[in-house]
């Protein structure tokens, strides 16, 4: 059975569905939140100095860095833990089939994902610090960024552990029994994960033009989870993009504003930088998980029906 098909080994009635799917918002948004919430209210004189904290996403709260990245990382492992109540109990199948087709987690192919990104995140960052030094500060404080290390490290993986089996495991293989092929389940869970990317302070600054690179993104952890029937590489591949950038540079600006080892004080714009993953990067990458892997029939395993397997 290939890596969409795994979702026939378990309920498939559209309530099945829909209410995991409820039941990953309640964690993920609402009962992950509450510690974050309480956070910001403990740094709160009044009513309406909270709300103001919360347009900021409790950025301006005055909460410790470190401790509000675990409090955001929080809300995702509620929501993964939710996610992973919802296949075992209400779809009853296992928790392997909505990570890949193989019998077990493959951790190599994880790990190779991992550290094959992780060289090229930080080699290209290092690239950027020597074409512009004069954008960066060196901002290594030693207890404040072990500690943000080890946050990173250790949590982050939840964080994007559920954005990629929320979108290109349970929605890839639910929308692919629903729509009996691969091409939409691709396309959609794409556009949705780079739209909902769209709420990032990133977009904001820079414009809509830079929702290339998360529709793109989205589509090339797409693309690596059909060909290779399974999440493995992509879990890799997300994690360390997100450690990365947790502990490497930061600005003032981003998503994730903390004790990096660098500050950015560029003025927001849009450069290659932004471009080069999508359309250079991705490409070589899909290149060489192909000659690893040996993967084949591409037509077919991103566009291909899906049939319904016999019993």
């Amino acid at each position: 059975m290939n890596f969409i098909q795994q979702a026939y080994k378990g309920k498939n009635e559209w309530y099945h569905w829909l209410t995991t799917l409820f039941l990953v918002f309640l964690g993920w948004q609402i009962l992950g939140v509450i510690p974050l919430v309480m956070a910001a209210a403990a740094k709160s004189k009044n009513i309406a100095e909270f709300l103001e904290f919360a347009q900021t996403n409790f950025m301006t709260a005055g909460i410790d860095k470190n401790l509000l990245l675990f409090l955001i990382i929080f809300t995702f492992f509620v929501g993964l833990l939710f996610l992973f109540i919802g296949v075992k109990y209400i779809h009853k199948r296992t928790i392997t089939s909505l990570i890949t087709s193989r019998k077990k987690v493959d951790w190599k192919r994880f790990f190779y994902g991992f550290f094959v990104w992780g060289f090229i995140a930080i080699a290209f960052s290092y690239i950027s610090i020597l074409l512009a030094p004069e954008n960066f500060i060196w901002n290594f404080n030693a207890k404040p960024f072990f500690i943000l290390v080890a946050i990173s490290f250790l949590f982050i993986p939840f964080q994007t552990s559920l954005e990629e089996l929320l979108f290109r495991g349970y929605l890839m293989q639910g929308l692919g029994v629903l729509a009996k092929n691969r091409w939409l389940p691709l396309i959609f869970t794409s556009v949705v994960f780079g739209l909902l990317h769209g709420a990032n302070p990133e977009v904001a600054k820079l414009g809509q033009l830079s929702m290339v690179f998360y529709i793109g993104t989205g589509l090339f952890y797409g693309i690596v989870t059909l060909m290779d029937e399974g999440t493995e590489l992509a879990l890799g591949l997300h994690a360390v993009n997100n450690i990365t950038a947790a502990f490497f540079i930061t600005t003032d600006w981003t998503v994730f504003q903390t004790d990096a080892l660098y500050i950015d004080i560029s003025e927001p714009s849009l450069t290659w930088e932004m471009f080069l993953p999508v359309f250079v990067l991705y490409p070589i990458l899909l290149f060489l998980f192909s000659e690893k892997y040996g993967w084949k029939n591409w037509k077919e395993k991103l566009t291909g029906k899906i049939i319904e397997p016999v019993n």
